[in-house]
């Protein structure tokens, strides 16, 4: 099995490591939210994730286009 600690040695595995944990402490703060949204903050947010999608959407068409 490969570690990180084989491939870039145990400094840098070291180093690497401590931010995967300070990363993963970071996740597990911030798992639940602590504030309350209102049913119109919620609604704007879905929209506002719909609207990026559609313009990840369409900026992979327009490079499909490109290509071609």
């Amino acid at each position: 099995m490969i570690t990180i600690e084989g491939i870039f040695g145990t400094r840098m595995g070291r180093v690497i490591g401590g931010w995967l944990n300070k990363i993963t402490e970071i996740n597990r703060k911030y798992a639940t939210p602590r504030i309350r949204m209102s049913r119109s903050v919620k609604i704007a947010l879905l929209f506002l994730r719909l609207y990026l999608v559609l313009l990840i959407v369409l900026l992979g068409y327009k490079f499909w286009t490109l290509i071609k």
